[in-house]
C-alpha cells in the first residue's frame, strides 16, 4: 500500500513538473519604470495611512522577479512599436516598426504561434486596439502610424479577443471614405460590444435587447454615444473616469470566461497603455493612478491563477520607461499624499483652462484660481507662497494677452496654466521628471505560476518571448 502511495506520489509530481503553461496573462505596463511601480506603492501607503512597504501592488508579491534591457536595433531608447515587436517576437526592431525585423522581413509572433497551435487569443489594453503595443502581436508594417492598415490586419488575424479604446481612424486616416472598420469586423465573424454591460449581455443570453450577436470573436470598446464605440486614442484616465466608463479589470473579467467557454489554452496580452500617457506628461499623480488601475486587472488573471496554479504563468513587464521619474528632487524627503489633492488628469486641467479662456475674451484671476483650488488643492489644502502666486499669475496675463506658450506631449498638447500647476503639485511632493520623453532605463519583470522561476535575473528584453514559450511547450 505504502508503494502504491508513493508511485503514486511520484506521478503526480512528475506531471506537474513537466506540464505545460496552459493559461499565459502577458501584462506590460507601458511607460513602467521600477519607480512608476515604487511611486504608486509609496504613493497608496500615504493615502491609506499605511506605513511605506505595507501597502504592495500584486506583481511586487510575486515569488519571481527581475530586470530587462530595453534598447531597439536603431537606438539605445526605444519607441513603443520597437519595443512591443521585442516583446511580441523575441526579436529586436527599429523605431517606428511593428512586426518587422530591422532589415523589414516579417516576424511571427508569439500569439501568431500559438493560434496555429489552437489557443485562444486575447489583446487587450487601455488605449487603442491598433495602438503600438497591442500590434506588436498581430501587425506587419514599417510604420506604426498606418492605424487603418494596421486595423485591417487585426481583423484578418482572426485572434479571438480585443477590448480597449476601438480603433483611431475606422473610416481611414484622409478621406474618411474608406470601408468602416467595425463593419468589417462584424462581417469577419467579430461581435462588437459597446461597454461592459453590454459585453455582459451578450456573454450570458448572447443577445443584445433580444438580438442575437454573439459570435466566435468579440471586440469589446468604450461606451460612447449613440453610435456606439469610442473612435479616438485611449479609455479615460483612471483619475478621470466615470461611472460607466470602461476599465481593464472589466475587460480582462470579460476575456476570460469569453476564451475558456471556447478552448481548453489561451493566451492574453494585456497592456496598461496609459502609464505611458501620464508619464508623457510628468504627471505623477495621474501615472501612479494608472500602475493601480493596471493592479486591478491583475487581481482578476491572479484570481484565476489561484484556481488553476499549475497551469496558469502571469508574467508583468514593461516596453519601457518614460518621463525619467525620480522619486525625490530636493533633500531626504517625499511628500506623496500630497499628491491626492489632484482630482483630474493633466489633459483635463488643460481642457479646463482652455474652455475658461473659450468661454470669456478675458476671465479673471480669480477665476482661474479657482479651477486651481477645485482641481489642486491650491491654496485651500496646499500651501502657495507669494513667489509661486507671482509666477502662475504671469502666465494667467500672457494667456489673456494670448502669448501663452503651450507644451506638446507625445499624445496632447497642455496649455501653460495646466503643466504649470501639474508641475508645481509634483514639485511639492518631491517628485522629479528628467524628460517628456522615454528613457533607456531597465525595465522590472515579475512572474508567478508555471515556468515562472526563469524570469529572475537580469534579461534583454529577446529573451522574454522564448521563456514564455518554453513555459507553454514544456
Amino acid at each position: 500500500m505504502k508503494r502504491i502511495l508513493l508511485l503514486c506520489t511520484l506521478y503526480f509530481v512528475t506531471l506537474s513538473l513537466f506540464a505545460q503553461a496552459k493559461y499565459v496573462f502577458y501584462f506590460i505596463g507601458d511607460g513602467m519604470g521600477a519607480n512608476q511601480v515604487l511611486g504608486t506603492e509609496m504613493y497608496q501607503s500615504a493615502i491609506q495611512g499605511r506605513p511605506l512597504g505595507r501597502v504592495q501592488t500584486l506583481m511586487t508579491t510575486f515569488p519571481y522577479s527581475g530586470h530587462a534591457s530595453s534598447f531597439s536595433a536603431s537606438n539605445g531608447i526605444t519607441d513603443s512599436s520597437a519595443a512591443g515587436t521585442c516583446l511580441a517576437t523575441g526579436s529586436k526592431t527599429n523605431n517606428g516598426t511593428l512586426g518587422l525585423d530591422a532589415n523589414g522581413s516579417e516576424l511571427k509572433t508569439i500569439a501568431e504561434e500559438l493560434k496555429e497551435e489552437g489557443w485562444g487569443i486575447g489583446i487587450m489594453t487601455t488605449v487603442a486596439i491598433d495602438h503600438a503595443t497591442p500590434a506588436a502581436f498581430y501587425a506587419h508594417v514599417p510604420d506604426r502610424d498606418e492605424y487603418y492598415k494596421i486595423g485591417g490586419q487585426l481583423i484578418s488575424s482572426q485572434f479571438d479577443f480585443f477590448g480597449g479604446a476601438g480603433f483611431h481612424y475606422p473610416q481611414g486616416e484622409k478621406d474618411d471614405q474608406e470601408d468602416n472598420l467595425y463593419r468589417l469586423a462584424e462581417q469577419s465573424g467579430y461581435t462588437i460590444a459597446h461597454g461592459y454591460a453590454e459585453a455582459q449581455e451578450i456573454l450570458t443570453s448572447g443577445t443584445v435587447g433580444g438580438k442575437s450577436l454573439m459570435g466566435e470573436k468579440m471586440i469589446l470598446v468604450q461606451k460612447n454615444d449613440d453610435q456606439g464605440a469610442q473612435h479616438g486614442s485611449n479609455l479615460p484616465y483612471a483619475i478621470d473616469r466615470k461611472e460607466d466608463d470602461l476599465t481593464l479589470a472589466q475587460i480582462v473579467s470579460t476575456a476570460i470566461p469569453f476564451l475558456e467557454k471556447r478552448y481548453d489554452r489561451f493566451f492574453m496580452m494585456i497592456e496598461g497603455g496609459m502609464i505611458d500617457y501620464a508619464s508623457h506628461g510628468d504627471d505623477a499623480a495621474t501615472a501612479f493612478g494608472e500602475v493601480w488601475d493596471m493592479n486591478a486587472a491583475m487581481k482578476v488573471a491572479y484570481q484565476f491563477y489561484l484556481e488553476h496554479p499549475e497551469e496558469t504563468l502571469i508574467i508583468v513587464t514593461a516596453d519601457h520607461e518614460t518621463g525619467g521619474l525620480a522619486l525625490g528632487n530636493s533633500d531626504y524627503t517625499l511628500n506623496l499624499e500630497i499628491l491626492q489633492n489632484q482630482k483630474c488628469s493633466a489633459w483635463i486641467l488643460s481642457d479646463l483652462f482652455t474652455q475658461l479662456f473659450n468661454d470669456n475674451k478675458k476671465p479673471s484671476w480669480e477665476q482661474v484660481q479657482q479651477i486651481y483650488r477645485e482641481q489642486l488643492g491650491f491654496w485651500d489644502k496646499v500651501e502657495i507662497s507669494k513667489s509661486e502666486e507671482k509666477k502662475l499669475k504671469e502666465l494667467y496675463k500672457a494667456a489673456c494677452a494670448k502669448k501663452s506658450k503651450d507644451t506638446k506631449t507625445m499624445y496632447k498638447t497642455i496649455n501653460a496654466l495646466g503643466k504649470a500647476g501639474i508641475a508645481l503639485l509634483n514639485k511639492k511632493a518631491h517628485v522629479g521628471w528628467t524628460t517628456r520623453a522615454h528613457t533607456a532605463h531597465a525595465v522590472p519583470i515579475f512572474a508567478i505560476g508555471k515556468g515562472a522561476e526563469q524570469f529572475t535575473g537580469w534579461h534583454d528584453n529577446t529573451e522574454i518571448v522564448p521563456l514564455i514559450r518554453k513555459a507553454a511547450q514544456e
